[in-house]
């Protein structure tokens, strides 16, 4: 059944409004239609970008697409392929109550339905919170599919008493009230640090931006999805037999950053690395973009993925990739960065000799 308060197949949104330009399409999935937002040659690998809930592509991607340099190497080498939770995209409508509401396994298919549509046969998927949980899922669930993962505060166990007291918070107002103030609120400080939400003189810029962004979501539509994410379930068994390689990013504020932690130290240390961000929240994409340059440039190496040596952007501020820089500024300390250090089993058994 169609939700979407614009029915076409494909939409070409203002370049002016989309700074990197791209297509919207409309999905049919088994569990409804989905919006889709492609920017790039389709002839290029393909990045899969999910977003946490309230948030779509705009309010949860544009920050980091919006450096020069994660631009530059993103663009340079992926098309990519931006998908919005249900009732989640720019204009949508209410979703219909008698449309039952899918559990994060149904979100995860959904996907799977909108790789189909594109002809898609494997991919590298960029995840945030709740959106992280959705990709692990689709990885666990069809491995030969997914490459690699980047996860940016993700779950997976079941919510913990905090949260799940939040969530209950959440639900119930927005069902009461809708979008209101203290739901935005709540959300805030779910997605930013409380340096970022109280910086003197009030709010940032990006703070202010995303708080208006909220007023533009349906709040039945939040809820659905909120309460998708509330009932997952414990994938932490599951996380040892993930083959793809992981990295992950959280910022030491972060309300997940113990998730973040729990994940990693369940992963296959062979393919997964943490990256701990300091004075920052949830939303690393938002808050401290920049902070994920080194670490992707050296993760997507892996597989063969370089950036340009030269930027499209003029007059852009020098990269801190740059190769004409020495190597100790690209220290994680300089990059205000905590990497955790990754031990293969040949350094483990090297140690105990």
């Amino acid at each position: 059944m169609q939700t979407m308060c614009e029915p076409s197949s494909a939409v070409s949104l203002d370049i002016e409004t989309i700074p990197w330009g791209g297509q919207e399409y409309v999905v049919e999935t088994r569990f409804g239609p989905l919006s889709v937002f492609v920017c790039g040659d389709e002839e290029k690998p393909a990045l899969i970008t999910y977003p946490d809930v309230a948030l779509n592509y705009m309010s949860c991607f544009q920050g980091l697409l919006f450096c020069p340099e994660a631009a530059s190497l993103l663009f340079h080498n992926f098309c990519i392929y931006h998908i919005d939770p249900p009732g989640h995209e720019l204009g949508s409508c209410a979703i219909t109550s008698d449309q039952p509401i899918p559990s994060a396994d149904d979100l995860a298919d959904q996907v799977v339905d909108v790789l189909d549509y594109f002809g898609l046969r494997e991919v590298i998927c960029m995840g945030v919170t709740a959106g992280a949980y959705i990709l692990t899922l689709l990885a666990l669930n069809h491995s030969k599919r997914v490459l690699g993962l980047i996860l940016v505060s993700p779950l997976s166990q079941v919510p913990s008493w905090k949260e799940w007291f939040y969530n209950k918070l959440i639900m119930g107002l927005l069902y009461f009230y809708g979008m209101s103030s203290l739901v935005k609120e709540t959300l805030l400080q779910r997605y930013f640090s409380q340096e970022l939400r109280s910086m003197p003189g009030g709010e940032s810029d990006i703070v202010q931006a995303c708080r208006r962004l909220l007023d533009e979501r349906q709040a039945k539509n939040v809820m659905r999805l909120l309460q998708a994410i509330h009932q997952r379930r414990d994938i932490t068994q599951r996380l040892k037999t993930l083959k793809c390689r992981t990295l992950i990013f959280v910022g030491e504020h972060s309300s997940f950053l113990h998730e973040a932690v729990h994940i990693n130290h369940h992963m296959d240390k062979r393919f997964s690395a943490l990256v701990e961000v300091k004075s920052c929240g949830s939303l690393v994409t938002e808050e401290q973009p920049h902070s994920m340059l080194i670490p992707l440039e050296y993760f997507l190496m892996g597989y063969g993925f370089y950036r340009p040596l030269k930027l499209p952007v003029r007059n852009s501020p020098p990269s801190p990739l740059s190769p004409c820089i020495s190597p100790d500024l690209l220290s994680p300390q300089s990059m205000g960065l905590k990497l955790k250090p990754i031990k293969t089993r040949v350094q483990m058994e090297d140690e105990a000799l």
